[in-house]
């Protein structure tokens, strides 16, 4: 199973990006994704998550700006991302777990993908 994360890049303070999170290989029908980001000298943290039902769980600060959405026909998890700030710039990495429940929990992510840095400047 392999994620490949994609879509980032540097933009202007307003500016929206979406990014994408292609996932491969042999895996479960019904799976749950999530975005995380860790920003220089931080710790990684949760962004956001969707389950199989496209049931989707927010970072409370985050909530409005930012939307997650799910084409499972093309294993493709989407991060929206509008009215960006300059802090949120961070490396983007997305994650699956095989189950039809998504998380806030970085441990309970078995699947990671390599990471996508996303620069706002101001």
């Amino acid at each position: 199973v392999q994620l490949q994360a994609s879509g980032g890049g540097l933009v202007q303070a307003g500016d929206s990006l979406r990014l994408s999170c292609v996932l491969s290989g042999r895996f479960m029908n019904r799976y749950a994704s999530a975005w995380f980001r860790q920003a220089p000298g931080q710790e990684r943290e949760f962004v956001a998550a969707i389950s199989w039902d496209d049931t989707t769980t927010y970072a409370d600060a985050l909530q409005g700006r930012f939307a997650i959405s799910r084409d499972d026909a093309q294993k493709t998890t989407y991060l929206q991302m509008n009215e960006l700030k300059p802090e949120d710039t961070a490396v983007y990495y997305c994650a699956a777990r095989s189950s039809f429940f998504s998380s806030m929990v970085e441990s309970e992510y078995g699947y990671w993908g390599q990471g996508t840095q996303v620069t706002v400047s101001s």
